[in-house]
Parts: structure tokens; sequence; C-alpha cells
């Protein structure tokens, strides 16, 4: 059986760190600020600048990863003689997933005797990370490459993201939603609860008036849908709002005797659309 490596991009919200620590292998989507040329991977500028940035008015733009990126990051790996498993971020939100394809359609030419996979992941921030984390165990149980990328395409729509915003403004730049309903919603305190859905997309569900509301019901949400409630693999992701993503964790807890497994930063590929301030939650759940 021919080694092979699991590979994703920084859509994930997973640290390089982690990813290493499960042999993960990373390629990052770059980010930069309207003001700027400069283009960012993540390392150079800390989440905390990040967000301070966006909150001084800063409009973070992100730009996917190109063919000849992954060409690059894969090539080596191949000579290797290791096959690849990419897990991307979703199609339905960024070309990202289409460039790898072409990279794998190439390279399956010039290295006939290796196997690349990309999968779609359908996913984003710590959704797309809890796939990479279930293929990465999936591969240390002593799966085959195919055999794990048949898992992923059948547990990918059982991954549910269910989030919270803190401020309008920045779904309102994203074209989320109007102008009007951004200004009003941010005045009677609205938090909308939004989850992705099976094509991949940002669907906004309900409206919650105030914080602490909107947290109940994603952990709600978890109550309705999870696959296994007690003991289920639970991810949380925020943005530079530590203190509410503690708190739906011990919300769960207190609620479903679940324990979170992983709190992570939502990085500036996500935060660059949603903001500071956003809480996301992720689980394995009967069905979206």
């Amino acid at each position: 059986m021919n080694d092979y490596i699991v590979y994703t991009d920084s859509g994930c919200d997973i640290s390089p760190e982690l990813l290493a620590q499960w042999g993960v292998g990373l390629s990052s989507l770059t980010f930069r600020f309207e003001d700027e040329e400069v283009e960012y991977t993540g390392p150079e500028m800390s989440v905390e600048d990040f967000y301070d940035r966006m909150r001084a008015g800063g409009v973070a733009k992100t730009s996917a990863i190109n063919i000849g990126s992954f060409i690059d990051a894969f090539e080596p790996l191949l000579q290797q003689g290791k096959d690849i498993l990419y897990l991307g971020f979703s199609s339905a939100l960024s070309t990202t997933y289409n460039s790898a394809v072409i990279a794998v359609r190439q390279l399956s030419e010039q290295y006939p005797a290796r196997k690349i996979i990309a999968v779609d992941s359908l996913s984003a921030s710590a959704g797309q990370g809890l796939l990479v984390y279930l293929a990465s165990e999936k591969k240390k149980s002593g799966a085959t490459i195919d055999e794990t990328a048949a898992y992923l395409n059948e547990i990918r729509l059982h991954i549910c993201h269910w989030f919270t915003v803190d401020d309008l403004e920045y779904l309102k730049r994203g074209g989320r939603i109007s102008p009007t309903v951004a200004l009003v919603g941010n005045i009677l305190g609205i938090k909308p609860v939004l989850h992705v859905d099976n094509e991949g997309k940002l669907v906004n569900i309900s409206k919650i008036r105030g914080r602490k509301k909107s947290l109940a019901a994603l952990a709600e949400k978890y109550a309705e849908l999870a696959a296994q409630p007690e003991s289920g693999t639970v991810f949380i992701s925020h943005s530079s709002c530590v203190e509410d993503a503690n708190a739906l964790a011990s919300l769960l807890h207190e609620q479903h005797g679940v324990s979170v497994q992983l709190i992570t930063d939502i990085g500036p590929v996500i935060g660059a659309h949603t903001g500071p301030g956003t809480v996301a939650l992720f689980f394995v759940a009967r069905e979206r």
C-alpha cells in the first residue's frame, strides 16, 4: 500500500502547528487590506492585529490559491513517492478547490504511478477542520487513500456549521444582507444565526435579539441535530471573542455532557467576511 498524506488549505482554521501534529499538509490562501498592496498568508500578522484593523475600519480582501501554487506544493510530495488526498475549502465559497482539481489533473499526467485525489469539503472554518481531523484519524486507523476519500465524501454532508455574528456590518460588506437590514439589526441588537447548507453556501436561518440568546440557539441546534449528543467530536471557532466561545462550550457541557475537543481562532480567510465577534459550532450530525 502506497503511503499518502492528507493535505488541506487555510480555509480550515486549524493552526499549522496542530495540522503538523495530525500529519496534515497545508497551503494558504492570501489576504490584504484595501489600503495597502502587501499580501499576507497568515503568520506575518496575528489574528488579534487582524481583527483590530477590521474594528478600526480596515477592509480585508482574500485571494484563492492558484493552480501553480498547488503544483509547487504537491510535486515535491509526489517526488518523495507519496500519494496525496487533498480536502479543500468549499467550492461554493472559493475557487481554491477548483484550482486544486486542475493541478491534480496536470500532475496525474506527469506522475501516473502516483494517486492524487481532491475532495470538496463543502465546508469552511473548523467545519472543514473537523473533516481534516476525521481524515487524519481514518488514516491512522490504517485506511487506504481510497477508503479515506470515500469516507469523507460520505460524511461531509453530516458536518454541521452553525454560527452567529456580533456585528452585521461585515455581512453587509460581503453582500449577505442589505445596508438597511444591517443598520436596523445593529440598532435592535439582532444577532443572526447562520449555517452552511448542503451546497457549501452560507444561509441566514434566524434572527435572535442579544448575544446570550444567539449562543443558546447554537446549543439548541446541537441538541436537535447531533448524531451523538453526549460523545461526539465538537469544534468551536471564534474571531477575537474567546470568552463567548468558552461560554458556548460550557453551555454544551452543562446541557448535554459533551466536552468540546477544540476551540480555535477564525483566521483572516473566513474572518474577512464575518468580522470580529463571530462564534461558530461544528459537529457530526444526522443531517446538516
